[in-house]
């Protein structure tokens, strides 16, 4: 069996996302002894013995629906509705643009082109305002995107709003950064698990062993519960055109 938490785990959260793991496998009574930390994501996603991982909604919609089964959905300590999150667009703080639309043609940081808070949302935003980023650069990560344009590699960069706090509290390249706005609320990364598995078992666990977490690992982890989504509510984001070459 696999189970991994990979979305927001690095050095600073990853002994708290191992305590969440260790209390839902004592709630659920089996599972993996550890998560999994290595290896490509979409192996994990794509495998009949996944038991826990939690993925991207673009993903979800794009590949994953009818492929895995959706678990729930956390809510984190962000300020939009339960379950819900946004991106911030980043831009350097001496940067004198302050209107998105001063970047369409700007070096756009993106982490994946897969990636709701860090391709489609942005550029679902910039659609509603009638642009589009137009040059776009791949990183491979929400972090490397914003330190590509700390260090003046891009000019501006959606960073999901979870990650943009972990961001602010670990990193001090965040100092040289300033957010220009954000995007629509639309549904959180969510849990999900390989068909055939019992998704209701595991809502049963992972939703006591959130709120049985310390209130500081919550606080490390910006974790404050779980509901359920309607995957309906996945499926129906528009899907923007992708980045060339994707």
């Amino acid at each position: 069996m696999i189970a991994s938490l990979p979305m927001y785990d690095r050095t600073e959260t990853a002994a708290a996302n191992d305590r969440l793991w260790q209390g839902i496998r004592t709630n659920l009574g089996y599972g993996p002894q550890t998560l999994t930390r290595k290896g490509d994501v979409w192996d994990h996603w794509l495998s009949p013995d996944l038991l826990l991982s939690q993925t991207c909604g673009y993903p979800y919609r794009a590949r994953l629906h009818g492929k895995a089964t959706l678990v729930g959905t956390p809510v984190y300590d962000l300020d939009c509705p339960p379950g819900h999150y946004f991106s911030v667009l980043v831009a350097r703080a001496d940067d004198p643009r302050s209107d998105p639309r001063d970047f369409a043609d700007a070096r756009f940081a993106y982490n994946e082109a897969l990636s709701q808070s860090g391709w489609a949302a942005p550029q679902n935003f910039a659609a509603h305002h009638g642009f589009a980023f137009s040059n776009p650069l791949q990183t491979g990560g929400h972090r490397l995107s914003a330190m590509a344009v700390a260090e003046g590699r891009a000019d501006i960069a959606g960073i999901d709003a979870l990650t943009w706090k972990l961001i602010c509290r670990h990193d001090s390249f965040a100092r040289t950064l300033r957010v220009l706005t954000q995007t629509d609320p639309t549904p959180v990364l969510p849990y999900i698990t390989a068909k055939g598995q019992d998704a209701g078992a595991l809502y049963s666990a992972i939703e006591p062993a959130i709120a049985k977490l310390s209130t500081q690992d919550r606080k490390t982890l910006g974790l404050k519960g779980l509901i359920r989504i309607d995957p309906q509510e996945y499926l129906a984001i528009p899907n923007p055109t992708p980045p060339p070459g994707a």
